[in-house]
């Protein structure tokens, strides 16, 4: 079932990630059979490969004829998936995507090591394009992606974090490939450096959009429109901007309750309840929400840029279903 308001981008790209999912398939091969197990478990579990349609949408926005775009998308999608499996481990999270994640059935290690080895084909992928500039962009997104996970890591069950330590967080951890996937779209189509910079922009503003909704839904949405336990980042202690914002406006003995649960991990029944009355109160998840709408906008600002096109639709209507997630 294609979500409405994402359902011009799929059947644009339709035709195209098929080739893409040929690509991902063939590349996730190995001898090692334990590599294409784990690979096709995550794979296969449901995903909406967003970020690779965003890829080939910004190819086409930027008229480009070529069949790199291809292994682009695949290459953005196993960087992707490296990343959940990583993820997961660094989390110690028990599902995915409604699944048990793949360290429960195969172990820590193995899902470490079968992330790496899909990080290396995305390398080999964007090589064989043969193009500099998107290499460049690809594998400085990388760089970007371990950093906010090395910083989430250092801010973990800090509820000292601030709204702007958090927000940096997420621009390098989610915002980043977006990002990349969108500008490689339009370094293909060998577009001005105004245009690479707003298809860029689009993917930045749009991917923070998508975070703080993935946000507000851990506490606020069901665990269907997740793919995961609502709640799943309150039992793991994350510090997220409903945290943040209701840490900060609340009273002492909230800040104690904060504290208790994220800080030295201690649940009592009830918590997660306590929680989300807390959020309520203090406006918290609706205003996570409010700024998710002001990172749509200025996605949709980006887009201004390019001339009307189906492509340009399909990606304005991509900022509505990451907003419209958190109804």
């Amino acid at each position: 079932m294609v979500e409405p308001a994402i359902s011009g981008l799929v059947g644009l790209v339709a035709a195209d990630m098929r080739r893409v999912d040929e690509t991902i398939l063939g590349r996730a091969a190995s001898h090692v059979s334990m590599i294409p197990d784990i690979a096709h478990h995550l794979i296969a579990s449901g995903g909406k490969r967003l970020r690779p349609m965003l890829t080939l949408a910004a190819a086409g926005m930027c008229d480009y004829d070529g069949a790199g775009h291809i292994k682009l998308a695949a290459a953005v999608e196993f960087m992707h998936t490296a990343t959940l499996l990583h993820d997961d481990v660094v989390d110690q999270s028990d599902m995915r995507r409604g699944k048990l994640a793949a360290r429960m059935l195969w172990g820590n290690e193995a899902s470490v090591l079968v992330g790496d080895f899909l990080l290396g084909q995305a390398f080999k992928m964007m090589v064989e394009v043969g193009s500099l500039p998107c290499l460049d962009v690809l594998s400085s997104s990388a760089v970007v992606i371990a950093e906010g996970e090395v910083m989430q890591l250092s801010a973990a069950k800090d509820t000292q974090t601030s709204e702007d330590d958090y927000l940096a967080v997420i621009r390098a951890k989610t915002a980043a490939l977006f990002g990349a996937a969108c500008e490689v779209g339009a370094i293909l189509g060998s577009r001005s450096k105004a245009e690479i910079a707003a298809c860029r922009g689009y993917g930045v503003n749009l991917g923070i959009a998508f975070q703080l909704i993935d946000d507000a839904l851990d506490y606020g949405g069901t665990a269907a429109k997740l793919g995961k336990n609502v709640g799943d980042d309150f039992r793991e202690g994350k510090i997220t901007l409903p945290v943040v914002l209701s840490f900060r406006r609340g009273s002492e003995a909230e800040r104690a309750f904060w504290t208790r649960t994220l800080e030295k991990a201690e649940h009592a029944d009830g918590d997660l309840e306590t929680a989300i009355a807390t959020m309520r109160k203090h406006r918290a998840l609706e205003d996570t929400i409010e700024r998710a709408r002001h990172y749509g906008a200025m996605a949709r600002d980006a887009l201004e840029l390019f001339p009307a096109s189906p492509y340009k639709t399909a990606l304005n209507d991509v900022v509505d279903f990451c907003i419209s997630r958190s109804h």
